[in-house]
């Protein structure tokens, strides 16, 4: 068979420790007016706003205090036009991030943001070249500084979707691992996780690659061996920069391969409940791998999807002879080491399981999982995870 794929990323990655102060140098060309959006505590784009300041450009902040919603970027985008602005910066997590890619976007198309979501909008497509974008992540979890999408809440339609274009990709992704030294211990934990599942899930997706296998490959190992080290020593410049490059090749794997159940689910979860992502795909890894595999071994045995949870297994635990199940197992105990909370802490009951699970087998991100799950294998998930 013949290998067909595509490998869209950032136009520029720069990576190492103290690469932020080069922002300046790095914006010059995109105007003198930088929008910078950040998390709920703007203090922390100070620095950046001092390095910007020293090449003549103005930093207007605007604050995204939780994850994005469809009025954040439509109140974003108002300001930054009011402002002047003539570039996007985000500087955060995740969240900050999508909030800043998609205000990108929408500053140079026209219409309305449901125009163009994925599910519940027009899913229409983008037209124009967004904005210039620089993304500047402090924490290694998301990846988004190198994905081609956005994920905002609409809390009418209790769900996240996806603003979505090969126009949104960054102009520029700047990741400096120092700026995740002071994450606390349950955000480094929960953002991890969500790295690895973004290099387990392309890794095991029906549309997987040669590129994004590498990425997995490589990055795997990484959180397996600096994952607790960064959880219990904020400092350890090492393990955040492992992490940092985990997270990044994540970003560039799923946005290219795709990624799968874990988060099919977190999308109509997120829209549903108070949870962070991040604690939500922590919460269900083990589980979905769980399920993918007794499926796989039942319909599919001969798939290469079951293979590569044994080459999962082998990466994250070092040894030659691991198979599928002592990968999970090894996940497992990743999980309660690093104290990350059952799905019943957010409110989810029993009673949401038939809503959730339809509402996952819609999802985007569900249509890359390697074998296609009935709503009960769903919903055993859910009953696992809480």
């Amino acid at each position: 068979m013949q290998i067909r794929f595509e490998f869209a990323t950032a136009g520029r990655i720069v990576f190492g420790a103290g690469a932020r102060r080069q922002i300046g140098s790095l914006a010059k060309d995109f105007g003198k007016r930088a929008f910078v959006v950040t998390g709920r505590n703007q203090t922390r784009a100070k620095d950046l706003t001092t390095y910007l300041q020293e090449h003549g450009i103005t930093a207007v902040l605007f604050s995204v205090p939780g994850e994005p919603e469809i009025e954040t970027v439509t109140s974003g985008v108002r300001f930054a036009k009011e402002q002047g602005c003539e570039f996007v910066i985000g500087l955060g997590g995740g969240s900050a991030i999508d909030a800043g890619k998609a205000i990108a976007a929408m500053l140079t198309n026209s219409g309305d943001v449901l125009d163009y979501l994925e599910v519940i909008g027009q899913g229409k497509a983008l037209t124009q070249q967004s904005a210039p974008m620089i993304a500047v992540p402090t924490t290694a979890g998301t990846g988004s500084e190198v994905t081609r999408n956005a994920v905002l809440g609409s809390p009418a339609h209790r769900v996240k979707a996806s603003l979505r274009s090969p126009l949104m990709l960054p102009r520029i992704a700047l990741v400096d691992p120092e700026l995740s030294y002071d994450l606390p211990p349950d955000i480094t934990s929960s953002t991890g996780l969500d790295a690895l599942t973004q290099l387990i899930e392309p890794f095991v997706s029906s549309r997987a690659n040669p590129m994004t296998d590498a990425l997995c490959v490589e990055g795997i190992p990484r959180v397996a061996r600096s994952m607790r080290r960064a959880f219990h020593d904020g400092r350890a410049i090492d393990a955040r920069e492992d992490m940092a490059i985990a997270s990044l090749f994540g970003g560039l794997a799923l946005a290219n391969a795709g990624l799968g159940a874990v988060h099919g689910f977190a999308g109509p979860i997120g829209g549903m409940f108070p949870a962070p992502h991040g604690a939500i795909c922590a919460a269900l890894l083990p589980h979905v791998m769980t399920a993918n595999i007794q499926a796989l071994q039942h319909r599919a045995p001969h798939t290469k999807a079951l293979a590569r949870y044994d080459e999962v297994a082998r990466l994250l635990t070092g040894r030659f002879d691991a198979r599928a199940e002592d990968g999970v197992e090894w996940v497992r105990e990743l999980v309660s080491d690093l104290r990350i909370p059952p799905l019943a802490t957010y409110g989810i009951a029993a009673s949401h399981f038939s809503e959730i699970a339809q509402k996952a087998i819609h999802a985007s991100s569900m249509k890359a999982n390697p074998i296609e799950l009935t709503s009960a294998e769903l919903q055993r998930i859910l009953e696992s995870s809480l």
